[in-house]
């Protein structure tokens, strides 16, 4: 008689795998407390510590989507609370009065006054006093920068204006406004404000450039005219121009115009006169009014010519006869000579060029 066969017990399931210590609650609990206590000893160790924090808990799958989002920002918020502030730049003898000028510097106006700067505010017991520098203002940014690193300085520049712009060769900026003060590992460091050479120096650092404006010269004489443009300080004496006003005039030799009237000038007044910019006078014989402001568009005004020959009347010797100019007094070459009625020349030496200066 057989027994019957008891029912077999069902084997344990095997031991669920314990979770690792680190993806424990309690683990990454402590990750996060350890920010703020790693920081106040290094923020870069912090910022360590906050990296390996976040990673725990988004590789987590326990905690849902907002509580890693609370978590993220929670770490940012612990390691922030004891990040130190970043040291302040110091400004040593930077800032000008307002009508505070100085000629220093060839070829630049305008540099803020070189005055003693008032004693500074006494620092806290905590604060590290601003270091001190030369005065470098109004010397080439190339000189300065080397002198400043010489003194043991870490050097910066920018551009003193307005405009931002990129500095390249050093040795056509000068230096405007200096800025010292330290980084966080200790070296003193300054920044220089500079403008190109020749270029007035803003009242502040980072403001508008105040170039001279182009001054009244209408009717006033060549000599009188180009050494206001040349006061100016912005524009060398040889890139004054002088041209005829006319178009069937002519300048004559120079050092024999210092007399002629301006009619025109480019900039016109009132406008920027910049570094780099040639400025033109066109001039008129004082025997001559100035062409009127308010002609069409691409009419370029001439003298009276009674004759069509090219000289205007004004200094035509022969104001009624075609075949003689100041040029030619004998007659044009093959011309028929000395004849008024404005005829082509006869013989066979005649010219088919009619209505030109040599006709």
């Amino acid at each position: 008689m057989h027994r019957p066969s008891t029912p077999s017990r069902p084997s344990p399931d095997p031991a669920a795998p314990r979770a690792r210590w680190w993806q424990t609650v309690r683990a990454r609990v402590g990750f996060f407390l350890a920010v703020p206590v790693l920081g106040l000893i290094s923020p870069y160790l912090g910022f360590a510590v906050m990296v390996v924090a976040v990673v725990v808990v988004w590789k987590d799958g326990s905690w849902s989507r907002g509580t890693k989002v609370v978590a993220t920002v929670a770490a940012f918020a612990l390691l922030g609370s004891v990040a130190p502030d970043q040291p302040e730049d110091g400004t040593r003898g930077t800032a000008a009065r307002p009508d505070g000028k100085a000629a220093v510097g060839t070829g630049t106006a305008g540099i803020p006054a070189r005055t003693s700067p008032s004693p500074s505010p006494s620092p806290s017991p905590t604060a590290e006093p601003r270091p001190t520098a030369k005065d470098y203002r109004g010397m080439s940014l190339d000189d300065a920068r080397e002198a400043a690193e010489a003194a043991g300085f870490g050097v910066d520049e920018h551009d003193a204006s307005d405009q931002d712009k990129s500095i390249w060769m050093r040795l056509n900026w000068t230096v405007c406004f200096q800025r010292t003060g330290w980084t966080s590992s200790g070296t003193k460091t300054i920044d220089f404000g500079a403008v190109k050479k020749g270029a007035p120096c803003p009242r502040e650092d980072g403001g508008a450039v105040p170039w001279p404006t182009m001054p009244d010269l209408i009717r006033k004489t060549w000599r009188t005219a180009h050494k206001e443009v040349a006061a100016l300080g912005t524009v060398p004496a040889d890139h004054v121009m002088a041209s005829a006003a006319y178009v069937n005039d002519q300048l004559p030799d120079e050092g024999e115009y210092d007399d002629w009237r301006v009619c025109v000038t480019d900039p016109a007044k009132g406008r920027d006169v910049t570094v780099d910019l040639w400025v033109t006078l066109e001039l008129t014989h004082p025997d001559n009014g100035c062409p009127a402001p308010d002609g069409e568009d691409g009419d370029r005004p001439s003298l009276p010519d009674r004759d069509d020959d090219g000289d205007p009347d004004y200094r035509d010797p022969f104001p009624g006869d075609r075949h003689r100019n100041s040029t030619f007094p004998n007659g044009l070459p093959g011309g028929s000579g000395g004849s008024s009625d404005g005829g082509g020349g006869g013989g066979g030496g005649g010219w088919n060029c009619p209505r030109t200066r040599w006709c």
